[in-house]
């Protein structure tokens, strides 16, 4: 096992800048304290051999930033953010951050309850009146416990798809499941879409809502029309106009079907350019392009309680697929690491075509790792080794989602 970086410092320096877990679980916003030059370079030469064995030999194509206390301890930016151009990629390059895009979707909910304009017991129905579906509420949407079934197999097109699933024994195994009768979609889809389908197919559910977890997109596709619902505004502008540019995320943007002009392609690990799809216009689930450094803005604000509550956020991190065997957990909107009395890890990862994403929240450590790849590289989703130059807990490969 490692030795935490941490430990090291705290016995070269006097005192230790890192606040404590009850800063966090107080319910109080975040004061940062300062890092020392010092201690910038214990973290960065720690860093470093784990980045260039785990990703710069495995071919990285991507940026990764690595924060303590919300300031900068590593950073670098490799490759290519398009083949075709030789286009090489900087601190301004875009990428799709996939569904890390439903961290932003899940406190923006947060954020709408508490301004009294929704509840999370709130059906479904109450701002999707063709939802064909009762008794899922829009907490079943976030913490995947609504049953519903998943757009992005149904409406692909294809008559079977393979899927995971937890066994009794909490272990992961793969399952095909066979499509009844697969919708053929022609053009771009919207989420309009994925509520037309299923209030015209009503596909049969996958599981009564709340019986189990159950990661699902369409959870996530209805919640960003729900919030266009409440706030009179498209989900792209109303992410700009209230979260990115007030928290000066001045890179990040939602994809729609009006930028197709400007798609960003991803490649496979032989640089092959994935085409724009059907459903690759359907946001909340995914289509946030970000950078590192608007990430760390992100992480920053939800530290600070600059977007939602401490309280709110607390919400969040409760465990709640708890029928699963294992360390693994989810809450609204964050996959969560949770292994007691060591405290919670929150974080999310991405995959979409070649897109893979990572952000990654040591909350009681203060420290955040973002890594960003637009070259499909499994090894991206290995960011627990990573995690070990800031703790002790030992954390497991991440999921891929």
């Amino acid at each position: 096992m490692i030795v935490p970086v941490i430990s090291y410092i705290m016995m070269a320096c006097s005192g230790s800048p890192t606040p404590t877990t009850d800063t966090i679980n107080e319910g109080k916003p975040l004061v940062y304290t300062s890092l020392k030059s010092s201690e910038k370079e214990i973290y960065l030469n720690a860093i470093k051999p784990i980045y260039e064995k785990q990703l710069l030999k495995t071919g990285f194509n991507g940026a990764i930033l690595i924060a303590k206390n919300g300031e900068v301890v590593f950073e670098d930016y490799q490759g290519m953010i398009n083949f075709s151009t030789k286009e090489p990629i900087t601190p301004s390059s875009t990428f799709h951050v996939a569904s890390v895009s439903k961290t932003f979707t899940a406190m923006t909910i947060l954020r709408l309850m508490e301004q009294g304009r929704l509840a999370l017991t709130d059906p479904v129905e109450q701002y999707l009146p063709s939802f064909p579906y009762s008794g899922i509420t829009l907490e079943l949407l976030l913490s995947h416990r609504s049953g519903l079934p998943k757009y992005d197999q149904l409406m692909a097109g294809t008559r079977s798809y393979v899927t995971r699933r937890k066994n009794r024994r909490g272990k992961w195994v793969k399952q095909t499941v066979y499509v009844k009768d697969p919708v053929s979609l022609t053009g771009l889809s919207s989420n309009y879409d994925v509520l037309k389908f299923l209030a015209g197919v009503r596909p049969a559910l996958e599981s009564q809502p709340n019986r189990r977890y159950s990661y699902n997109n369409t959870n996530f596709a209805l919640l960003a029309l729900v919030i266009e619902k409440i706030t009179g505004q498209t989900y792209p502008q109303y992410m700009k106009d209230s979260v990115f540019t007030p928290l000066g995320m001045k890179d990040t943007y939602v994809f729609s079907l009006k930028d197709t002009a400007n798609y960003i392609p991803s490649y496979t690990p032989g640089k092959k350019a994935y085409p724009l799809e059907k459903l690759d216009c359907i946001y909340g689930d995914k289509n946030v392009y970000s950078t590192v450094r608007d990430l760390l803005q992100w992480d920053k604000a939800l530290y600070q309680g600059k977007f939602v509550s401490m309280k709110s956020q607390q919400l969040a991190y409760e465990p709640l697929s708890n029928e699963t065997r294992g360390k693994k957990n989810y809450g609204l909107g964050w996959h969560l690491y949770v292994d007691p009395p060591n405290p919670t890890v929150v974080y999310h990862n991405g995959w979409w075509h070649g897109n893979n994403a990572v952000f990654r929240r040591l909350l009681s450590d203060t420290a955040t790792i973002i890594i960003l790849g637009n070259k499909f590289n499994s090894n991206i989703w290995q960011a627990g080794k990573l995690s070990a130059v800031f703790t002790d807990i030992e954390l497991p490969e991440m999921d891929a989602e």
